[in-house]
């Protein structure tokens, strides 16, 4: 019988983060503690742009943002927002969408696999992703289980599981 495998991924689907953009801009252009202040929240080119007269503002737009993505499903490993800057009289954030595993994180993931995981089961790094192999099924299984255990700083996904 040929190996059992799936892949673990840090993938993020751009037209959820794009509806919670939405979601959030319509919110801010709604709520009361918003009106006046000059604030938005917008792509950048591949950032994410948010803007606010004060640093308070621009953080509340910031957990806003936050609460959207949380409520489609979305990370918040992913999400890598700066510290607030002031610029000119306005206060921004930029935010970034982190996507992919790095080699150094593929490797702690594959040393936690070898070395917590259950016997024989191989994990290779295919770019920015891993892909976990095995004999047993049930083994793949207690793999997924032991890395959602873990709390690693960047998300997770499991996919192609044959």
């Amino acid at each position: 019988m040929a190996d059992s495998s799936f892949d673990i991924v840090s993938k993020v689907e751009r037209q959820e983060v794009d509806n919670a953009l939405n979601q959030a801009g319509k919110e801010i252009s709604q709520r009361y503690d918003f009106k006046n202040v000059g604030a938005s929240i917008s792509w950048s080119g591949e950032k994410i742009l948010m803007e606010a007269n004060s640093e308070e503002r621009v953080k509340a737009i910031l957990d806003v943002f936050e609460t959207k993505l949380v409520k489609r499903g979305i990370s918040l490993k992913a999400l890598d927002a700066g510290e607030p800057q002031l610029s000119g009289k306005e206060y921004k954030i930029f935010a970034s969408i982190e996507e992919g595993i790095s080699q150094d994180n593929a490797k702690k993931v594959a040393k936690i696999i070898r070395d917590e995981g259950p016997k024989g089961v191989k994990a290779q790094v295919q770019g920015d992703e891993l892909r976990v192999s095995s004999k047993s099924r049930d083994d793949l299984q207690a793999v997924q289980a032991l890395l959602k255990g873990k709390d690693f700083d960047f998300a997770l996904q499991f996919v192609n599981y044959r």
